[in-house]
């Protein structure tokens, strides 16, 4: 067998080989470094707006600042609403490990109630988690110390100083401010509603009822935002950037809170409302509903237990009598609806008709009793007011009808929103043909119409609607829209508010608004007028006119004893009454629930009102504001 061939190495084979490795070997790493640089390129030019704003998204955050709530005056320059600092303790959801043990330590820690810690888990559910929670308000120095000693222990929780709304003079103006309050579910919808979302992003509280809801937009001012830097435990290190919120505007009322006060006084004990407007303007100098509340206590949240007090009392205190209580206008509106007989000639000046005590229709056996069992005598449309007789008004409603007198009423304002800068408002009823159909399905009655001849049947009406009707007659049918906002700070200077003037009502006969004016004056004035007594040696000349409302219907056999029936079924007492008589300045409405007799009860207190405003505030200076 032949031996074995030695294979020679072929070198020139063996370098074309390596070279084509080193040429592969080094595309691959030139083509590795271009997508390398391909993806250099990508991230750090590319996308570099978006990877920055993600780096600073964890460096730098942007934060709502909550604008400053704007400060309410009466028109003497007294504040009555303000901000004080507060503190509370906060928690951001997202921010803490174990939110159960947190809220366990720092209830130990602080003393939190089981109410609070309940409030805070209902307030959980409608917050977003990286949104700040309130736990605790109102957080003394002692605490704020305490926990700030303590806070490292507890990421996520923080105490935040913030101004928040006081009220100085408590319940004596709550129906009239009203008050702010947490932000809940369904204030954040009509927010949403209204594309005030965002500006409301570093807000807690808001107008809940009053002026504070009503002038809303102007008190709450704009929010701002401030770019700052945090660690990575979101903590600031530094603001890089401040835009300062827009405070909201300073605003002053017509309301005079010392003549508030003083109605305050005269109303304790008593169920009603006393509603003072200036008939120059329609400028409402005071508004009180008694009984009332401290609107303070809703602020940093109401307790369940006093607030199950307000909702539970049989005094009602939540509701504003001024503008929410309806009630029969009784006696009041005699000179109402003198006038409109006047101005449709169903009766003259002169007009003259004898009341025995009684008044009957042919063939109707009920009889309508005037409050005078013996009757006034010989009356006419002067006396008949001044007496306050019931029998001339049975027959001249009659003689009337509702359709004339509905239409007439409804001029003056009766059963129809005043307009006043309140969302809180009834508008009360004035009765017709057509609501009483729409209403009961029943046809109108003649005594029906009778009943409303002296402000009873149907018709009921809110102290502020008698007002404004006081002012029409007053005015001989200039009609203004009652004001509580006077004006606003403007730049330090005042800018005021002109009076809402609506479109005039206009008589037949001009001057018949002089013969129902005299007879107010002779209410007050003259030897049998019902306010006579009340007003007996005044500095100052006033009319008016007493009413007694009936709350329940007495039987034709018997009489009326208030010391024999319940207190809440007991007479209504009212008062309308104007001052100075020759150039009036003030208007005046008194309303008491089951206090007895108008001329007994309510007119004193509207004496005492027009004597504090007449001592204490000139007409010549007040009237020049």
């Amino acid at each position: 067998m032949p031996p074995k061939r030695i294979t020679i190495r072929d070198h020139s084979a063996e370098a074309n080989l390596f070279a084509r490795r080193t040429v592969i070997t080094l595309l691959g790493i030139v083509g590795l470094l271009c997508v390398l640089i391909s993806n250099l390129y990508y991230l750090q030019v590319t996308r570099f707006q978006d990877y920055q704003t993600r780096s600073n998204g964890n460096r730098i955050k942007v934060l709502p600042v909550a604008p400053n709530r704007g400060l309410i005056y009466d028109r003497n320059g007294e504040l009555l609403a303000e901000n004080r600092p507060s503190f509370t303790l906060e928690v951001v959801p997202e921010q803490v490990e174990d939110l159960n043990q947190t809220l366990s330590e720092l209830a130990a820690l602080l003393q939190i109630s089981d109410e609070d810690l309940e409030d805070f888990r209902q307030e959980l559910k409608s917050q977003r988690r990286f949104k700040p929670v309130a736990l605790k308000s109102r957080l003394s120095h002692e605490e704020v110390a305490l926990f700030s000693a303590n806070q490292h222990k507890y990421p996520g929780v923080s105490v935040e100083a913030r101004l928040t709304r006081y009220y100085p003079y408590g319940e004596t103006l709550t129906h009239m401010l009203g008050y702010v309050a947490k932000i809940n579910k369904k204030d954040l919808q009509k927010l949403v509603e209204a594309g005030q979302e965002d500006n409301y992003a570093a807000t807690y509280n808001i107008g809940k009822q009053g002026v504070e809801k009503f002038h809303e937009d102007r008190l709450h001012g704009q929010v701002g935002y401030q770019e700052v830097e945090v660690n990575n435990q979101g903590r600031i290190i530094r603001t890089l950037e401040f835009q300062p919120p827009t405070p909201g505007e300073d605003i002053i009322l017509n309301v005079d809170v010392k003549l508030q006060r003083v109605i305050q006084g005269l109303m304790q004990g008593y169920r009603g409302s006393v509603v003072v407007i200036d008939p120059n303007n329609g400028a409402v100098l005071a508004l009180y509903s008694n009984p009332s509340y401290d609107p303070n206590l809703f602020v940093h949240g109401i307790s369940s237990k006093d607030y199950r007090r307000l909702l539970q009392s049989p005094d009602r205190p939540l509701i504003n009598r001024a503008t929410q209580g309806q009630y029969p206008p009784a006696s009041t509106v005699k000179p109402h609806l003198a006038l409109l007989g006047l101005d449709e000639e169903v009766i003259t000046p002169q007009t003259r008709m004898f009341d025995r005590g009684t008044y009957r229709l042919k063939n109707v056996e009920r009889p309508w009793r005037d409050w005078k069992k013996w009757g006034h005598g010989w009356v006419d449309v002067t006396k008949s007011i001044e007496v306050s007789c019931d029998t001339f008004f049975y027959d001249l409603a009659y003689r009337l009808g509702i359709d004339s007198i509905s239409e007439m009423m409804v001029k003056f304002g009766f059963g129809d929103y005043t307009g006043i800068d309140l969302y809180e408002e009834s508008d009360g009823n004035m009765p017709s043909r057509g609501w009483k159909r729409a209403k009961h399905n029943q046809p109108w009655y003649i005594g029906d119409t009778i009943s409303v001849g002296i402000g009873q049947s149907y018709w009921t009406t809110t102290p502020l609607q008698l007002a404004k009707s006081v002012t029409v007659l007053v005015n001989h049918g200039t009609r203004y829209v009652p004001q509580l906002m006077r004006g606003r700070y403007v730049d330090g200077e005042i800018q005021l508010n002109a009076p809402r003037e609506l479109s005039p009502l206009v008589l037949k006969h001009p001057q018949n608004w002089d013969v129902v004016l005299d007879a107010m004056y002779g209410t007050v004035n003259r030897e049998h007028g019902t306010a006579r007594k009340a007003f007996k040696d005044t500095k100052y000349i006033s009319a008016g006119k007493t009413g007694t409302a009936q709350v329940i219907s007495i039987a034709e056999d018997e009489e009326y004893d208030a010391e024999k029936i319940a207190e809440h079924h007991r007479d209504n007492a009212m008062y309308i009454g104007y001052a100075p008589y020759d150039n009036p300045q003030i208007v005046v409405t008194v309303a008491m629930e089951n206090a007895g007799g108008g001329s007994s009860q309510a007119a004193p207190i509207a004496r005492k009102v027009m004597d504090y405003f007449f001592e204490n505030q000139p007409v010549e200076s007040y009237a020049a504001q």
